[in-house]
């Protein structure tokens, strides 16, 4: 249930809204060219997706588009009042407040994943920023087409500077870029890559325990051993084929520990990758 709502809109387009909520409560994002940073100021919702959901807490947000159906958030705890702020990044917007150049992190990178959502680390600027925002909904006579402009400028560009960037800008891209990608083709591009299950999952779009059974499905295979199988045969053809060192060798091949891979080498192909490279090029 809905206790207070505010909102800004700029060229016509909802740009910024400040929503009080008390349980019961659930909205279903519509299908449509847009994406959202969603900034928790009181309590905690739960994002849902068909096939994903991911809690927000106070003093945290989210990044997501809203390019598909089934997502919707809600009252993660039955209990507490609600508090949450949405500012929206519309293509059409966009372009007019850009008018020469798109910003870098609207275009498409070179990362192959179908990602939607991410959640943004709120450093001490992104912190100022929502401050900001709740002056201008005190005092709503002081805003402006010229403060809408400033205000989406800025998130834009402090979202471009956090940890979360790379996939920020995956996100934001899609909002320019239809390109998706299959299940196999995220795989395969991001196999030796220093990534884990959790990673793979979310580049797919997909929950972890969903992203086991669609794995399993297509390859016939547990994630993990299906990654580390293909890792370490790769580790074994750089072996024979450059004269990179075995660290090297082992990090180019998605292994963020040496004695890790040392190990699991060893497992699989009984001797060292050291003794590897010597005894077979010698055969």
């Amino acid at each position: 249930m809905i206790t207070d709502y505010k909102k800004f809109e700029l060229f016509g387009k909802t740009l910024i809204q400040k929503v009080d909520f008390k349980p019961p409560f659930q909205f279903a994002f519509p299908v449509s060219e847009q994406a959202c940073f969603l900034y928790m100021l009181r309590g905690e919702i739960e994002y849902r997706s068909e096939s994903d959901h991911l809690k927000i807490e106070s003093q945290r947000s989210l990044l997501l588009n809203c390019l598909t159906s089934g997502q919707q958030i809600q009252n993660a705890d039955s209990q507490k009042a609600n508090e949450i702020i949405i500012v929206t990044f519309h293509p059409d917007v966009l372009k007019k407040v850009y008018d020469k150049e798109i910003p870098l992190i609207f275009k498409p990178s070179n990362q192959v994943t179908n990602q939607s959502k991410s959640a943004v680390n709120n450093d001490f600027l992104i912190q100022k920023y929502i401050e900001g925002l709740l002056f201008y909904f005190e005092n709503p006579s002081l805003v402006n087409d010229e403060i809408l402009v400033l205000k989406l400028k800025e998130i834009i560009l402090l979202l471009s500077q956090t940890r979360d960037a790379e996939n920020i800008q995956v996100i934001l891209s899609q909002l320019f870029s239809s390109t998706t990608y299959s299940f196999k083709q995220i795989i395969e591009a991001n196999l030796f890559f220093q990534l884990g299950i959790e990673e793979l999952a979310q580049k797919t779009n997909l929950s972890v325990s969903s992203f086991k059974r669609e794995f399993k499905k297509l390859y016939d295979d547990s994630p993990a051993n299906y990654i580390k199988t293909k890792r370490l045969e790769r580790a074994a053809q750089l072996l024979l084929a450059t004269g990179e060192r075995v660290t090297d060798i082992a990090f180019n091949c998605g292994f963020n520990d040496l004695a890790n891979f040392t190990k699991s080498f060893h497992d699989k192909y009984h001797v060292s990758p050291s003794n590897y490279r010597l005894t077979t090029r010698g055969e």
